[in-house]
C-alpha cells in the first residue's frame, strides 16, 4: 500500500470535475432543437418557384433575414430590426431594385406627420439608413444598416428592414439588383 497525500486543491477539482460531468454528457448528447438567436429556420422553396438571382426572406416575427444566393451555395441569415407595428409592416413579394452605398435619407409624410422635426440627412453617422441601402420595388420600403445597433432584434423601424452596417455591406455586396425578396 502506498502512503499517498491526497490534497485540498486534488479534492476540489475532482469533486467539480464529477459535479460537470453530467452536463457535458447531456450537451453531447441532446441536439441544439433552435438557434440561440430564435430565429426560425426558412427554406427558399416555401417561398419561390426558383432561386433566379439570389433570394431574401425578411422574417418579421424571427426578426432575421434569410439569404440565398442563385445556385443555393450561400445561404446566410442576419439579425434584424423590423417595423414597430403590423399596420407599418408591408408583406409580400418585391425585389432589389437599387443600391447605394452612403445613401441619403428623407422622412416620410408619415414620418413627418409623426414627427415634424424630422430632417432631411445626408451621409454620415447620423443617417438612419446606415452605410448600405437596398432599395425595393415598393416606394419608401429598404433594407438598410443602421447606426444605431441597439434597434437590431427589436420592433423599431417605421416600415423597412435593418441590419447591422458590417451586414448590410456584406449582404449589399452579394445581393444582385433583382433578387426577389419576400417579406413576411
Amino acid at each position: 500500500m502506498t502512503d499517498r497525500k491526497i490534497s485540498r486543491r486534488f479534492m476540489l477539482g475532482g469533486t467539480g470535475a464529477a459535479l460537470a460531468m453530467p452536463s457535458l454528457v447531456l450537451a453531447q448528447e441532446v441536439p441544439h432543437r433552435r438557434n440561440v438567436m430564435s430565429f426560425s429556420p426558412q427554406r427558399w422553396q416555401d417561398h419561390f418557384d426558383t432561386l433566379g438571382k439570389a433570394a431574401i426572406v425578411a422574417d418579421t416575427t424571427s426578426r432575421a433575414l434569410h439569404y440565398w444566393d442563385g445556385d443555393g451555395e450561400t445561404y446566410n441569415v442576419y439579425p434584424t430590426s423590423v417595423p414597430r407595428t403590423d399596420e407599418l409592416t408591408k408583406r409580400g413579394y418585391t425585389e432589389i431594385v437599387r443600391k447605394k452605398v452612403g445613401p441619403d435619407w428623407t422622412p416620410t409624410q408619415s414620418m413627418l406627420e409623426e414627427d415634424p422635426s424630422l430632417k432631411y440627412m445626408p451621409p454620415g453617422p447620423g443617417n438612419p439608413l446606415g452605410t448600405h441601402a437596398m432599395y425595393l420595388s415598393w416606394p419608401a420600403y429598404l433594407i438598410h444598416g443602421t447606426h444605431d445597433t441597439r434597434k437590431i432584434g427589436r420592433q423599431s423601424s417605421a416600415g423597412c428592414i435593418g441590419l447591422y452596417n458590417h451586414m448590410i455591406e456584406e449582404l449589399f455586396a452579394i445581393a444582385p439588383i433583382g433578387t426577389q425578396v419576400r417579406i413576411l
